[in-house]
């Protein structure tokens, strides 16, 4: 894994150049996710899956916590498109989540 990767997708999404998906609207209604949990996940979080041969582009799932302690996994296409492509995000079930929910069971 590029070891830039992490840092310029939390640049992009810490300046707003992202956009979501329509799965990803939906999850963020669905599960009362709001832009600014998004943000504080991406930019304080990890690379936990890479998978640079996707099936649509290249893409990363990331896990990150809210400043008020929320975990959350975000799926986002890798930062070599102009804008960062959130594809999905939701709250890790601990049931298939590992450490903290960074490895699946």
């Amino acid at each position: 894994m590029n070891p830039d990767l992490i840092d310029e997708l939390k640049r992009k999404v810490a300046i707003g150049k992202f956009e979501l998906s329509q799965h990803a609207t939906e999850q963020m209604a669905d599960r009362q996710i709001s832009l600014s949990e998004i943000y504080e996940a991406v930019c304080y979080g990890s690379i936990i899956e890479d998978n640079p041969n996707d099936k649509y582009w290249p893409s990363c799932l990331l896990f990150g916590q809210t400043n008020d302690g929320r975990k959350l996994h975000v799926l986002c296409s890798y930062p070599t498109r102009q804008l960062v492509k959130v594809i999905t995000l939701y709250e890790p079930d601990p049931n298939e989540w590992l450490e903290g929910h960074t490895r699946r069971t």
